[in-house]
């Protein structure tokens, strides 16, 4: 071979070789020497896996109304380190210049962001985006800084929770545009009826930081919680109304970006809570309660102890609390010095000439059955004090069903004093007196009984006077019940002598994953005391019973104002001496009756502060009450409507007129009590008790948005 052709293979295999070898040294280079570094430059996906809030439980009357359920909820959320990432990933395209800046002043892309420039990124990237997809936007400076500061990038930041569905249409197709914003449908507590029940209700709050499980501390997990009943039923209930929460697992892109579900577990509606309420009475009776300014009534069924009804005013709306409360909202209840987040039906009040029916009662278990006493007009303790009748001239002879007729308050004191304080205490605290019912409600008053354990810690060292058990006897000095509990002596005398423990809930029903619905709770009627079994008879309950029957439907009576045509109702009427010092509240008004007579069906308790007269205030409502009810047994359809809030008032109430022309005629006895029970009763009671209004249960407080800027962009 010719060494010019040998020259050039050489030549060409050497070129080969080289380029081999140095092809060789770049490939082990890059993937084995920096492999590391262009891996990590790679475009690669991560999943992010999303605690989804459990669905609440509906809330049912006995027979099927929904007062509490779930509608749709169209919402913006923000996963605000996502947010801020796209934010500089967005800034580096756009002004690389600015980037280097940033870099030169120790500033890097991966850096944590602090609360300040999350704060940016949502306001001068997301917000203005938002508003070109046609959602008007607005600004929640501190609430972002305050979210970021307490979740991270834990838990995602609700922007907006009023979309309307054409809203979310525009915005779900383009969310997927802006990292870390993404749109969701959520369950929103709603009540459909508004204020009607609310204060049996409840509402609900917002999950706080403490709901967060510690498992869910992660860069790529997500926490969204459950909402919380804190007042009502929602309160009490709120371990069975809570669903289980479910699961999404997302796959995004490196620019977070979703491209993906993974792994999709729902989340389940919690159990349905069934109320022994009848929306209808319920109506009803909060519709009545509108012709005073702060009161109370409740419906029970006698043979069973549940609740048919129970209102109070002034109210609230359970539905200004979802899903938060503005401050201006929450301070307008709580500026009212009516105090409408009270429940008054279950809250205590002095209960004047209504305890008369348990010192009866203490009086027939212990042989008093047939107690006579001549009544002067008033009686005297010791030389100076005398406690008086309403009627000043005396009522003279009387037995047990005529001072109950006529409200003697000197027969029940003599009674009274003739039973002593032990006997009178034990037989009130077996009609639930002093103690709580254990009704599923929260915060309920105990009552307050003079002579009780309670009142020899109050008064250390004391001991019951007569005149102090006198004023007990007829529910004056510091004697405190709730209406509840005098609606449910007027059950047990109505029943024939058992007094049933007050129930509000009838059963829960729920459902498992693969659909199977069981009973999760029910609730019985449950005797918790049994006069007949204390050696109480049949005739001597139809003492009492014929005493309230009289007291409604013969003349001397102070119950007149409760009678009707057609049925046949029993009662007692109450007028209590509150503070004769304050013309704004010197009175309760009460009565408490059952009705029909022969067989009842239901036992109604209204109480009214500052009424000046039982039978002419607190009467008058219990007939209209069960006008509406008897009205509806006959046929008249009772509409439910949704009702605006009752802000109640201080007026004082002399006398509540009967209108005319409604279900019934009316047969009227206008004799008997009008007030002057307690007006012309010369009663030594010292301070008067004062009623604290119940603690408010903190809810959820919507945050303010920022102020409308001059358009310079800058909050």
């Amino acid at each position: 071979m010719e060494p010019k052709y040998r020259f050039r293979l050489y030549l060409l295999t050497t070129l080969v070789l080289t380029g081999c070898g140095t092809l060789l040294t770049r490939l082990y280079e890059f993937q084995i020497d920096r492999r590391a570094q262009f891996v990590a430059n790679i475009p690669t996906t991560h999943n992010v896996t999303i605690r989804e809030p459990g669905v609440r439980g509906k809330i049912v009357d006995r027979s099927g109304v929904v007062l509490a359920r779930n509608r749709r909820s169209y919402e913006i959320v923000f996963n605000l380190e996502d947010v801020y990432r796209g934010y500089k990933e967005h800034l580096k395209l756009q002004n690389k210049e600015k980037e280097k800046k940033l870099g030169k002043d120790g500033e890097k892309p991966d850096d944590e962001p602090d609360k300040d420039q999350v704060v940016k990124a949502v306001r001068d990237w997301v917000v203005p985006q938002l508003e070109s997809f046609g959602l008007t936007g607005k600004r929640f400076t501190d609430g972002i800084k305050s979210h970021y500061l307490t979740y991270g990038g834990l838990v995602p930041y609700t922007y907006r929770r009023d979309l309307t569905p054409d809203q979310f249409a525009k915005i779900a197709v383009r969310s997927n545009e802006i990292p870390g914003v993404e749109v969701r449908v959520m369950p929103r507590r709603v009540y459909p009826y508004g204020s009607m029940a609310g204060h049996l209700l409840g509402y609900v709050k917002q999950w706080a930081k403490g709901d967060v499980p510690e498992d869910y501390d992660g860069p790529n997990k997500h926490f969204q919680g459950d909402v919380e009943g804190v007042a009502g039923i929602e309160f009490t209930m709120n371990q069975f109304l809570q669903g289980e929460g479910g699961k999404r697992v997302l796959v995004r892109n490196e620019k977070g970006k979703v491209i993906a579900t993974d792994d999709y577990q729902p989340a389940l509606e919690g159990a349905e809570v069934q109320l022994t309420i009848d929306a209808h009475i319920q109506y009803i009776a909060e519709n009545v309660l509108r012709r005073i300014g702060r009161g109370a009534a409740v419906v029970m069924d006698p043979y069973t102890g549940e609740v048919l009804a129970m209102a109070s005013v002034p109210n609230y709306d359970p539905n200004d609390f979802v899903p938060a409360i503005t401050k201006e909202r929450f301070a307008e209840y709580n500026t009212n010095k009516a105090h409408p987040l009270t429940n008054r039906a279950i809250s205590s009040f002095i209960p004047g000439s209504t305890f008369k029916l348990p010192t009866a009662i203490a009086g027939i278990m212990n042989n008093r059955v047939g107690y006579g006493h001549r009544c002067i007009g008033y009686s005297s303790f010791g030389k100076n004090l005398k406690i008086g009748c309403w009627k000043r001239g005396g009522h003279g002879p009387l037995g047990l069903s005529e001072a109950i007729q006529r409200s003697c308050n000197p027969y029940f004191m003599s009674m009274a004093g003739d039973l002593r304080s032990k006997l009178m205490v034990d037989t009130f605290h077996l009609l639930g007196f002093g103690r709580k019912s254990g009704i599923l409600l929260p915060e309920e008053s105990e009552g307050f009984l003079p002579g009780s354990n309670a009142w020899k810690r109050k008064h250390a060292g004391a001991v019951m006077t007569r005149a102090t058990l006198a004023q007990f006897s007829i529910g004056q000095s510091e004697s405190l019940a709730t209406p509840l509990q005098i609606c449910s002596v007027a059950a047990t005398i109505a029943n024939g002598g058992r007094y049933y423990q007050p129930r509000i809930v009838r059963r829960v029903i729920g459902k498992t994953r693969s659909g199977e619905t069981k009973v999760l709770k029910e609730n019985i009627p449950i005797v918790k005391t049994d006069l007949m079994k204390n050696g109480v008879t049949e005739y001597q309950i139809e003492v009492i019973r014929k005493g309230m029957w009289k007291s409604v439907n013969e003349r001397g009576g102070t119950a007149g104002r409760v009678a009707m045509k057609d049925v046949f109702v029993a009662a007692k009427t109450g007028t209590a001496q509150v503070n004769k010092f304050d013309p704004t509240n010197t009175h309760n008004a009460w009565t408490t009756s059952f009705a029909p007579f022969d067989s009842p069906r239901y036992a109604v308790c209204v109480m009214v502060k500052n009424g000046k007269s039982g039978g002419a205030v607190a009467g008058v409502l219990s007939h209209l009450i069960y006008r509406g009810i008897f009205g509806k047994e006959a046929g008249l359809p009772v509409r439910l409507t949704k009702l605006n809030t009752y802000a109640g008032n201080f007026e004082p109430f002399p006398e509540i007129e009967l209108p005319e022309g409604e279900v019934f005629m009316l047969n009227i006895d206008n004799g008997g009590e009008t007030g002057n029970e307690v007006d012309e009763a010369l009663l030594n009671s010292g301070e008067p008790v004062k009623v604290k209004p119940k603690t408010i249960p903190l809810p959820s407080i919507a945050p303010t948005p920022d102020k409308p800027t001059t358009g310079d962009g800058n909050e």
